[in-house]
């Protein structure tokens, strides 16, 4: 983390953070290193690199998207005080021309309404933009983390605690108690830094939106995380070691 004005931990370092999500690659590599989670933290460190630096361009503004909607919206301006000029000065009020001024009047006030929808258009463009890359992004954590949950979904502590007799179509288990701990560990870890990234577009933007579907996100990467969690604390609970295998 990282502020000029508050110090070194008020904000998310993205630098800190792709190093951390390395770190825990090797470390799953190392300790399971056919387990296709590795493959997966390797590509979403590959994957993070791409989104830190969209999140760190989100912050500052996107030059030529805002001086062509200053220009744009100047010309529109321009147009409506060039038209009111003109019937202020070719416009005359007379008895016989009021059908006339209620007319042009009419037309106005649509001419009004369609440039102010136009303005609103322009002026929410460039945000738009940026929401638009930022739910691009947070939709593709989303996708890595409930990867990650199909990752643990057979990793059954009861199973290990409680052999039963397998079937051809049950899942190959070959994870002691201890490993089975470290595996469902790094997937908390690695669920915990999906978060993490997705809050690195929160602190660079204040697009409601974006903020909600970061909120989101970390919802989700929480109520997984808490799945994940009571399956090592049934492990840890458990009073010895109880031989077996799972995976």
């Amino acid at each position: 983390m990282r502020s000029d004005k508050f110090g070194h931990y008020t904000e998310l370092r993205h630098d800190l953070l792709l190093e951390t999500i390395q770190k825990l690659e090797r470390r799953i590599r190392e300790r399971f290193p056919e387990a296709g989670l590795a493959r997966l933290c390797r590509d979403f460190c590959e994957f993070s690199k791409e989104a830190q630096s969209l999140a760190l361009r989100l912050r500052p503004p996107i030059w030529p998207v805002r001086i062509a909607v200053y220009i744009s919206s100047a010309l529109l301006l321009g147009l409506v005080f060039w038209a009111l000029a003109q019937v202020a000065t070719h416009f005359k009020l007379k008895a016989d021309n009021v059908p006339e001024l209620l007319q042009a009047t009419e037309s106005a006030i649509n001419e009004v309404i369609f440039l102010g929808l136009a303005l609103f258009f322009l002026v929410g463009l460039e945000t738009r933009l940026k929401r638009q890359s930022a739910l691009k992004a947070l939709h593709h954590l989303r996708s890595i983390a409930h990867v990650v949950d199909m990752h643990q979904l057979t990793k059954d502590p009861a199973l290990l605690l409680n052999p039963m007799k397998q079937t051809s179509a049950s899942p190959a288990r070959t994870l002691n108690r201890q490993q089975l701990s470290r595996y469902l560990d790094y997937c908390s870890e690695l669920l915990a830094l999906i978060a993490k990234i997705a809050a690195l577009f929160a602190q660079n933007t204040d697009d409601s939106v974006v903020l909600g579907a970061v909120n989101d996100l970390e919802q989700l990467t929480q109520g997984l995380s808490g799945k994940i969690w009571q399956k090592i604390m049934i492990l840890d609970l458990a009073e010895d070691d109880t031989p077996g295998q799972i995976q």
